[in-house]
């Protein structure tokens, strides 16, 4: 009888204290994100220099980002931007494809060419001693590309296959008719080319692009890390005052389209439909742009979101869902996007609209909001704590044309907002009367499911 005594006492204390451990302790004060100093310089031809020292690895990140992409591509030319950049990759007027893994792989990187709807990257992260040799070499990329016919080809067909395969997943599906209706006429519409299109690009095409969209005039350099500034500097004022200033960047205009309706796509015998919900939304040169974030990653945009905790958590409808604001310049949007099963699609967006309406109606509780805000802090400062996140940082910076103080006050900024902030951002953007809803599924299974939600768009 003692020995269970005993027995029972020890695990109770066991418990007791395991139940202890599982407590968190609570949250630091927090912290505004604090950026390195940040020097700035220009060069003759127009090209802003972004210095930032940063960190104790004996490393640097080298970032040449231009104001251009798929933004600046007529609809007879969608992914002509990707094949100019796949194109820049394959050598210089001095420097062969092989010549450029080499150098930059003795510098300790390797040199990556990014195209994005807004910008374009040639860039890499290398050895702090290797850092003037570094900027010659993105200088000699960006300004010097020899466009080998003999790559094109080649080029063509990955793209083609690239294509090919996005196109068989529901989820790039689903992307490609979310962005046309919201975006009609406009590049941020046009997801896919092609294999016609992308066949027909000529050496001329590619040139033409590269020399009405490369140029100074659209271009920022940045340099983060551990480096010799002023033999930076020279290497930079030697390699890069001569490119040409080329023309300013192209103004955004667009009208996105904001109305309910329904897209089936369909997909017979899929198991799962995969669902994009959303309408436009400012962009990030708009002061509700930081509101919006708050309220998106209460909503559904991080793991201890409403919608993810209801139709994940508490229903199983889905695995992984998840919202975002996506940020392009002159009009963003926001999406709601997820895998559910078959059954369940209608339930589904029932849920997802039903969220919608509810922080509509009635603000969050603080202690819900707090919760957010420490994760938004929390990942912010993460997600800068590196070479290459600051880079990205100052490029949208620049991109949107917003000041330093985004990112000094970025948290102090977030734990300012109130319930009634969150809840006013969801009346203002988030109207479910103006979403379109994007279904990718089996349309035997899942078109009854939606009759209630409005009539399925042809």
């Amino acid at each position: 009888m003692k020995r269970l005594t005993l027995t029972a006492a020890i695990l109770l204390a066991a418990a007791s204290a395991f139940a202890q451990k599982q407590t968190p302790p609570a949250p630091g004060t927090p912290r505004n994100f604090s950026i390195p100093q940040v020097r700035r310089f220009e060069l003759p031809n127009g090209l802003p220099v972004r210095f930032v020292p940063y960190g104790e690895v004996p490393k640097v990140a080298i970032r040449l980002v231009t104001q251009t992409g798929n933004v600046d591509e007529t609809a007879e030319q969608v992914w002509l931007a990707d094949v100019t950049g796949s194109m820049m990759e394959q050598g210089t007027a001095t420097r062969s494809a092989e010549d450029i893994a080499r150098e930059v792989a003795m510098m300790g990187g390797a040199l990556d060419i990014g195209v994005a709807g807004n910008q374009v990257t040639v860039g890499t992260d290398v050895f702090s001693e290797a850092a003037t040799r570094a900027v010659a070499l993105v200088a000699d990329v960006a300004m010097n590309p020899r466009f080998p016919e003999g790559d094109l080809a080649r080029i063509k067909a990955d793209l083609v296959r690239q294509v090919s395969i996005q196109r068989s997943q529901p989820g790039f599906l689903a992307s490609e008719k979310f962005s046309s209706v919201l975006f009609p006429n406009h590049a941020y519409g046009r997801t896919f080319p092609t294999e016609a299109m992308l066949q027909s690009y000529t050496l001329d095409h590619v040139r033409a692009f590269y020399d009405a969209n490369f140029g100074a005039a659209r271009s920022t350099l940045y340099v983060v890390g551990r480096f010799d500034a002023a033999a930076v500097e020279s290497a930079i004022r030697q390699h890069l005052s001569g490119w040409k200033a080329g023309a300013a960047p192209t103004k955004v205009e667009l009208t996105p389209v904001s109305r309910r309706a329904i897209y089936l796509i369909d997909r017979p015998g899929a198991v799962q439909s995969t669902l994009y919900i959303g309408l436009p939304v400012p962009d990030a040169a708009n002061p509700e742009y930081l509101p919006l974030q708050v309220m998106n990653a209460l909503l559904g945009g991080s793991f201890a979101s409403r919608i993810t905790s209801n139709i994940r958590e508490q229903k199983g409808y889905t695995y992984s869902p998840n919202s975002a604001v996506v940020p392009r310049l002159g009009a963003g949007s926001w999406l709601e996007a997820a895998d559910v099963t078959t059954n369940v699609t209608g339930a589904s967006i029932k849920e997802i609209i039903g969220e919608i309406e509810r922080l509509r109606n009635e603000p969050p509780a603080e202690t819900e909001l707090r919760a957010i805000q420490n994760y938004l802090a929390g990942t912010f400062v993460l997600r800068n704590s590196s070479r290459s996140g600051i880079a990205a940082q100052l490029a949208f910076l620049d991109l949107y044309g917003l000041s330093e103080d985004y990112l000094r006050n970025y948290v102090q900024r977030v734990y300012a907002l109130t319930p009634a902030d969150i809840q006013r951002m969801a009346r203002t953007y988030i109207d479910p009367a103006k979403l379109a809803i994007v279904v990718v599924g089996d349309k035997a299974q899942v078109e009854s499911q939606l009759k209630p939600y409005g009539e399925i768009t042809p």
